[in-house]
């Protein structure tokens, strides 16, 4: 959690000083109890219609960005940790669950990232079928780059480190190699059900029912 989204984190404009909220500093750290697996506190980021601006990567900000962003009061303050940060004239608890004030009208394409492609992908070679770790993948341009081949939804490929290496610099059809199938741009609504959701232990519990409210029910 806690990594790029598309959409800007909020930034102060030329000539804007913050009253000494937005600069209150926090040796507080995320309690193992919290049940939220992090290494710093992260403000979980909801559109104004109350569901996340993002799910895979999750939109969260850092909290310090959050305060920022309630300073300038673009955002709605939702839910708080218990962790606790002071200035010399005040005192607040963290945010953990913001909303913005304005809805962001999102398009129906995610990003094009190495985490999507693997996503679409199962996490799944595309030329042996093997489903491999995140750190044991690659990518590959089906058409080489030095042949012309871009780097899009609709020429890169989840692919591993040995079929990569055996593939090279050609395309498949002069690798004897065959495509599981032809890649293609995803929507976002796939790419939700592609993911694995987080575990409800891996979250604060503030953040659970905009994460899980919405979700399809087990049978």
């Amino acid at each position: 959690m806690g990594s790029r989204t598309d959409f800007e984190r909020p930034r102060l404009a030329v000539g804007v000083v913050l009253p000494p909220l937005a600069l209150l500093q926090t040796k507080a750290t995320h309690r193992a109890s919290s049940g939220a697996v992090m290494n710093d506190l992260q403000t979980l980021v909801l559109n104004a219609d109350f569901r996340p601006l993002s799910r895979f990567p999750l939109s969260s900000w850092h909290w310090k960005d959050a305060v920022s962003a309630l300073v300038l009061q673009r955002v709605n303050l939702v839910a708080e940790y218990d962790d606790v940060i002071r200035s010399p004239s005040r005192a607040m608890r963290v945010p953990s669950v913001i909303a913005l004030k304005r809805y962001l009208h999102l398009d129906g394409y995610p990003a094009f990232t190495r985490f999507n492609i693997y996503c679409r992908d199962r996490w799944c070679c595309q030329y042996c079928a093997e489903e491999f770790a995140s750190s044991d993948l690659t990518f590959d341009h089906v058409v080489p780059r030095s042949r012309g081949g871009r780097t899009t939804w609709e020429n890169v490929v989840t692919a591993c480190s040995r079929c990569n290496l055996v593939k090279a610099n050609r395309t498949p059809r002069e690798a004897g190699m065959h495509l599981l199938r032809r890649p293609y741009r995803p929507s976002r609504r796939e790419l939700a059900h592609a993911a694995a959701p987080l575990a409800r232990e891996q979250v604060h519990h503030t953040w659970v029912d905009f994460l899980y409210w919405d979700s399809e029910l087990e049978e």
